[in-house]
């Protein structure tokens, strides 16, 4: 389907325009070889490697709990394992609802501005966890709130997604989404690698507080330092993101004119089965750490060890999903990846305790590792279907009507697909929530029996609307 080519003036006035960072931009046409090659890939990569580490740290504090809990009853907080899992599902609800908020109120403000004020104001309860952490008096209630709070940090998400999809033209934008995406995500593993090693020693000094005592290791640790690490981190990278990215008039839209999306049957499919992939991916990476402890810690596996692993597998994974994406389409990676966490989590199940039996730690392991890869190749995989969906049908609609026509249809379609990708990850963000809240309600083989249930649903939806022979939007 063919784009209007612009004119040489135009192409002209491309090069007058200004593109430096912090600028904002207000002709933006990466379909164009000739402005892509010349200006815009430089100008969106910039924008696309600002953006990936801010996302990172966005993760890094709604995760923050998924470690923190692993170390609270041994310096004598004394809370039950039910309580311990709630503490890991509360960033999950905020995470999800501020992402809806985020969706839209980015493209309302401009996303350079909203990088620098989202990823500044996670400082907040990065603070108010260190000096909680310190004191074991510290009310439950009070700790289910600062985790509430470091739910923000997930939101963040909603927001960056949509915004570098509008960078990079569509034979891109699934390997772009998959890097901003992937390596953000890689936020999961980098606090569950890296905050088990800082709380070890005084590596912050004296400001960050003095040690706790680890009554079942019998040693001194600094379980602030967990949270209190990443505070410089985020003023450095609030500041990068209000001094190098860029806002595009082409990505600004009010409310009015993003709503339209919740009339799109294909929003509400593409979100199901976002739910299946990112749902998974993220309600795994916060469940893990006490699966492993509750599970098999008497055996001589610690969760700091190896929860880690499996986040960092997914997100690179994700890349990946996005990369092949483009290349063999959408729609047949996202099955392959529902196909594959199934058939990883009947593993898990049956290598998990039960009765007498201690179970089997590596099949354990080895199947939730899968479970993550899969799920990373579907998270990259259904954010390239996003696009691409509503870029075809929008276009076909305009098929024949003039170029002003076709150029609308794009523009449109661009708009819908970035308030799509932003809204499915705010529901999906909810498996924060729901995973870690039903290993604390019920027995976890029920739990991730359910889970296979319903990855069969979103095969059905994806075969149906989008990989068969003559499906109503082949992506």
């Amino acid at each position: 389907m063919s784009i209007p080519t612009p004119t040489p003036s135009a192409v002209r006035s491309h090069r007058a325009e200004t593109y430096k960072p912090g600028a904002l931009i207000g002709d933006w046409r990466p379909e164009d070889e000739a402005f892509w090659q010349a200006t815009g890939r430089r100008v969106a990569q910039r924008n696309l490697w600002v953006s990936i580490p801010a996302l990172m740290l966005g993760f890094v504090v709604w995760q923050v709990w998924s470690v923190t809990v692993v170390k609270l009853n041994d310096v004598g907080f004394g809370f039950s394992k039910s309580q311990l899992f709630w503490l890991t599902a509360i960033p999950g609800i905020t995470g999800g609802t501020f992402r809806i908020l985020y969706t839209f109120i980015g493209p309302i403000f401009g996303e350079r501005k909203f990088t620098a004020f989202s990823t500044f104001i996670l400082i907040v309860p990065m603070l108010w966890l260190g000096f909680a952490l310190q004191d074991t008096d510290t009310p439950y209630w009070e700790l289910a709130l600062i985790a509430a709070v470091c739910g923000i940090g997930g939101a963040n998400f909603a927001s960056s997604m949509a915004n570098i999809g509008f960078f990079f033209p569509k034979r891109e934008k699934g390997s772009a989404n998959g890097l901003n995406g992937g390596l953000g995500n890689l936020g999961v593993s980098v606090v569950q690698l890296v905050a088990p090693l800082v709380v070890t020693a005084a590596v912050l000094g004296a400001p960050a507080g003095g040690p706790q005592h680890d009554a079942k290791e019998n040693t001194d640790i600094w379980l602030q330092n967990g949270a209190f690490l990443w505070v410089p981190l985020l003023v450095i990278m609030a500041l990068l993101a209000w001094f190098l990215m860029n806002d595009l008039k082409v990505a600004a839209a009010p409310f009015s004119q993003q709503k339209v999306i919740f009339k799109r049957k294909h929003n509400w499919l593409m979100t199901w089965l976002y739910v299946g992939t990112f749902g998974s991916f993220i309600g795994f990476a916060a469940g893990l750490p006490l699966l492993i402890k509750n599970n098999f810690e008497t055996q001589g596996y610690q969760a700091t060890t190896y929860a880690w692993i499996g986040p960092f597998i997914g997100a690179l994974m994700r890349w990946a999903g996005g990369w092949l994406s483009d290349r063999f389409g959408g729609a047949r990676v996202t099955m392959l990846s529902f196909v594959g966490m199934a058939a990883s989590l009947v593993v898990v199940i049956f290598a998990l305790p039960s009765g007498g039996d201690q179970g089997n730690f590596w099949a354990f392991f080895t199947g939730f590792l899968a479970a993550f890869a899969f799920s990373g190749l579907g998270n990259g995989s259904t954010f390239r279907q996003i696009p691409v969906i509503f870029r075809e049908q929008h276009m076909r609609q305009a098929q024949g009507q003039g170029p002003e026509a076709q150029a609308a249809a794009l523009k449109q379609s661009e708009m819908e697909a970035g308030a799509v990708t932003g809204f499915s990850s705010a529901i999906a963000a909810y498996g924060f929530f729901f995973i870690p809240a039903m290993f604390a309600a019920v027995a976890v083989t029920h739990a991730l029996w359910l889970f296979i249930g319903f990855y069969a649903t979103c095969l059905a939806v994806c075969w149906w609307f989008y990989a068969r022979k003559g499906a109503e939007a082949p992506s």
